[in-house]
């Protein structure tokens, strides 16, 4: 099997020759990665692991492309953005929200810097589209979220308070950061068309210890608009990855009536998403992506306990098929080579799938 072929039977449930195996990394340990092979170009580094990568087209603003884990300036909506060092890793954080000291829902209509969805960039997002297929690989994207742009606009701190006291203000501005977003996905439906697989849809909902927003406020804000991206996407045939960390596992319910196909990352060692309960309960309606635990076990364990926690993870995530074996989020700077490798080795030497 190709590596697209691998993905798409996995998100069909359909029987696979052995799990697919995918990669989130930071720069610098994609740079590790090419240094320890001497491959530079990164799709033929993908191809010389033999991963099954799904390939990130994330169309830019203004500008070729969009790389979440490189970008300083402004994002395409308005939010200032900075680089802060820490050990061997460099991150991309949020300055001010120029929404923080707006207090009426029409203060939302001076706001000068919405992005205007003609603005993004998909030629080159086709380009790299059609060298991921060159190599066989599947697609993801384009990245679109709700809350996680809100708390950028509003900041962090005002953005949770907004849903308990100014719940008309999150309404108000999440219909203009749902509408923009709607019409880059159907740009992306009609210009990109079979040359995208997945989409990709990201907004935490918890933190390490407990849930980031109540369930109620979630069903309120979020479900319906993440329904109506769901049923757009299934509409032109795509499945959906809704990507969101820590405990989060009274969303799931809500999550599937929304649509959802395809769950990421499975952060489990956060209470409620413990792999082999999540299987049982959710997964005849849910697909898996990640899991494989990168805090710990992937940048301080030996290769054994790598090599123990991906089958584990292929073991209960994947018990039956329906699993895409990855590290849970980017593998973080300083992560050692042979971690990585032990990763991928394990996972593809377990044989077939479904």
């Amino acid at each position: 099997m190709t590596p697209r072929d691998r993905i798409l039977a996995t998100l069909n449930r359909q029987p696979t020759d052995r799990p697919p195996v995918d990669v989130w990394l930071t720069p610098e340990v994609l740079g590790d990665l090419q240094a320890h092979t001497g491959i530079q170009d990164e799709l033929a580094l993908y191809r010389h692991l033999g991963l099954d990568k799904l390939v990130w087209i994330f169309p830019g603003y203004h500008q070729d492309k969009f790389d979440p884990n490189d970008s300083q300036g402004t994002d395409p909506w308005g939010v200032p953005t900075f680089k802060v060092k820490s050990g061997a890793a460099v991150y991309q954080e949020y300055g001010p929200g120029p929404l923080a000291d707006m207090e009426e829902t029409g203060e939302l209509d001076d706001y000068p810097l919405w992005p205007d969805p003609a603005g993004f960039n998909l030629r080159a997002a086709r380009e790299l589209a059609e060298r991921a297929r060159e190599f066989g690989f599947a697609t993801i994207g384009p990245w679109v979220s709700h809350f996680e742009i809100y708390c950028h606009m509003r900041g962090m701190e005002n953005a949770l308070m907004d849903l308990v006291a100014e719940p008309e203000f999150v309404e108000a501005a999440l219909n203009r950061i749902e509408s923009i977003q709607t019409r880059l996905l159907k740009r992306c439906f009609e210009e990109l068309g079979d040359l995208l697989d997945l989409i990709f849809i990201s907004d935490d909902l918890g933190t390490q210890e407990s849930q980031l927003m109540s369930t109620a406020d979630f069903e309120r804000h979020l479900k319906p608009r993440i329904a109506r991206w769901c049923a757009l996407a299934h509409r032109h045939g795509k499945k959906v990855l809704f990507h969101t960390d820590g405990s989060s596992r009274n969303f799931l319910p809500h999550l599937i009536e929304a649509g959802v196909d395809v769950l990421n990352p499975i952060q489990h060692i956060c209470p409620g998403m413990e792999r082999a309960a999540l299987k049982r309960d959710f997964g005849d309606k849910l697909l898996f992506h990640g899991g494989v635990e990168n805090q710990h076990v992937l940048p301080h364990g030996r290769v054994d306990d790598v090599r123990a926690e991906t089958r584990t993870c292929v073991e209960t995530l994947g018990d039956g098929g329906g699993y895409i074996v990855c590290s849970c989020h980017n593998i973080q700077a300083g992560t050692p080579v042979e971690n990585i490798l032990a990763m991928i080795g394990e996972a593809k030497g377990l044989g077939s799938a479904g």
